[in-house]
């Protein structure tokens, strides 16, 4: 009876750690969208909301941590059960970033309220819903264990990357016709750049859910067509 006890303890603690990853992956997800959504209308008063947000999502992932952790150091698992509290940790650590960059574009959406409509909002509002897809299509592998999901993950992160080098140059044109354009395209290019990164976040998910699955990490390098995105970062805050 003990034992039976243990066991049934742990999986209780299992189920937690994956309803708490669940939890920030859907404030994630709901964040990016709301972050979209206010860009396109220019929405001050929804930016500063999904600011102040954020700081849920850093709560939950240092509870995530605090539970793993836990798991690690009192149940010492293996196996599947190992895979599980290590996948946990890394999944968490990706999310709090996604989270981390719709909070950047957000606080960008005032310097560019009064930005020419000539400026290209809606295509980046457009690669923006490709990654916010990629992000619910990873938390939908995650919950399913599906890898066939997630390597559909591996293979989008490849369209962002071509959007972003697209909308890089077409904002750089934008900034050399008028110096006008040089302050909003700058703040474009830096939100461009957040969701790009939001892309690679959501493909690290996909890999440690292929991890979780199979155990092994994917075997094949990402391809990065994205040439913009060899630049380095000045800002940190652009940074993984």
């Amino acid at each position: 009876m003990a034992s039976e006890h243990i066991v049934k303890s742990f999986d209780t603690e299992l189920t937690r750690l994956e309803s708490k990853i669940a939890e920030m992956g859907g404030l994630a997800e709901s964040q990016l969208a709301e972050t979209f959504e206010a860009l396109v209308k220019h929405d001050i008063e929804a930016a500063a909301r999904i600011i102040e947000r954020d700081r849920r999502i850093d709560e939950i992932e240092t509870e995530v941590n605090a539970l793993a952790l836990r798991l690690l150091a009192l149940r010492q698992p293996m196996a599947d059960d190992l895979r599980a509290a290590v996948a946990a940790i890394k999944i968490a650590a990706d999310l709090e970033r996604i989270g981390d960059y719709a909070k950047n574009v957000a606080k960008r959406i005032s310097a560019i309220a009064d930005a020419s409509p000539a400026l290209s909002i809606h295509s980046i509002a457009r690669m923006g819903q490709l990654a916010q897809t990629m992000v619910k299509t990873v938390l939908d592998a995650y919950v399913a264990r599906d890898a066939e999901k997630a390597e559909d993950v591996l293979a989008q992160d490849e369209a962002v990357d071509q959007l972003h080098t697209s909308l890089f140059r077409e904002l750089l044109t934008y900034m050399m016709e008028d110096p006008r354009n040089i302050s909003p395209c700058t703040h474009l290019l830096f939100i461009a750049k957040n969701i790009e990164r939001v892309g690679d976040h959501a493909t690290n998910v996909a890999e440690s859910v292929l991890f979780l699955i199979r155990g092994k990490l994917p075997v094949e390098e990402r391809r990065k067509v994205d040439a913009a995105s060899t630049a380095p970062s000045t800002n940190p805050s652009e940074r993984t």
